[in-house]
């Protein structure tokens, strides 16, 4: 019969993370290759934010089909309108890609606005037009080069952070980590061709500090780790750090999950690419900050030495334990 002592000296059980990380690293490279090969061959369906276009906002007396007012504006020969539910069922958010017809000012707005109302009176609906607004394709040209711009300047700044926060090789790590994110989220949206807008350029930001978030809490604690387990190798401390964080990391993200799905499926159509993106980032970051920051560490060949304390003469040594 064991003791209290015995059960209070049990070591507690260890996952193997890294024993599975050849099978992660295949893994990524597939979901990489399908992501970049994509947006090579697809590229992005960008929104109305980015390629320029009409945005007019109309109000019905009864709650509004939306599949049915898309099917008459395209029966009236406007191609491929994004027609939503924007607030009430009674309002309707109409959006049209800009034409080649050189309409590329307010007059001629306008009178694409009351064209659009005219045609949807035919049909015997009592439409009132609310708004009418337009997005240049110059403008939207310099948001998508903004925030392209403003993705990168993320990442320079949480490798710099992460560098002077603990050590070069854990920066390396989290930046492939991050990377790896933005790519795969990406080349969701390539592949299923989901209009890339704003709100998802912003979804994607956030994935960036989502996934740091976590790698920062699994790297601090491997840090730790690696100065306080004497024995045992690389993988060992990585492992029993991943093991250590796990409980942590599953609540949040599931809890994280849970409200991105009350979003998708209840909040509208408006928000559904964003909450597409950070679905797909939440997934995939959990995934990264286990198998590819930690991955990236081993590979780089992580040590005990590369995170010793530089003791300065007369300091006190502050002894593991």
């Amino acid at each position: 019969m064991s003791t209290a002592n015995d059960k209070k000296n049990k070591a507690p059980k260890v996952i193997g993370f890294m024993a599975k990380r050849s099978i992660a690293t295949i893994f990524s490279a597939l979901l990489l290759l399908a992501s970049i090969g994509s947006l090579a061959v697809n590229g992005l369906k960008f929104g109305l934010d980015f390629t320029g276009g009409t945005q007019i906002e109309v109000g019905y007396e009864q709650p509004a089909d939306v599949g049915a007012i898309r099917a008459i504006l395209e029966q009236a020969g406007y191609p491929d309108p994004v027609v939503v539910h924007f607030g009430k069922p009674t309002d309707v958010l109409i959006r049209m890609q800009q034409q080649d017809s050189g309409d590329a000012d307010a007059k001629a707005d306008a009178k694409l606005g009351d064209k659009v109302i005219a045609t949807l009176r035919a049909s015997g609906d009592k439409v009132d037009l609310r708004r009418v607004e337009f997005v240049g394709p110059q403008v939207g040209e310099e948001l998508r080069d903004d925030g392209g711009i403003g993705m990168l300047f993320a990442l320079a700044v949480v490798m710099v952070y992460v560098a002077m926060r603990f050590q070069l090789k854990f920066s390396v790590g989290a930046v492939t980590a991050l990377a790896h994110d933005v790519i795969i989220v990406l080349g969701v949206f390539s592949i299923m061709q989901i209009d890339f807008d704003l709100t998802v350029l912003a979804a994607v930001l956030a994935v960036i500090g989502y996934s740091l978030n976590d790698t920062i809490v699994v790297s601090d604690r491997i840090r730790e780790n690696f100065r306080k387990i004497r024995k045992g190798d690389s993988v060992y401390v990585i492992d029993v750090s991943l093991t250590q964080t796990l409980g942590r990391t599953l609540v949040t993200s599931l809890t994280t999950v849970l409200v991105l799905l009350a979003l998708f499926f209840f909040g509208g159509e408006l928000i559904h690419g964003f909450s597409i993106a950070l679905l797909v980032g939440v997934v995939v970051g959990t995934y990264s900050s286990v198998y590819v920051a930690a991955n990236v560490l081993l590979m780089m060949g992580i040590s005990k030495e590369d995170l010793m304390e530089t003791v300065k003469e007369g300091s006190d040594l502050d002894e593991a334990p």
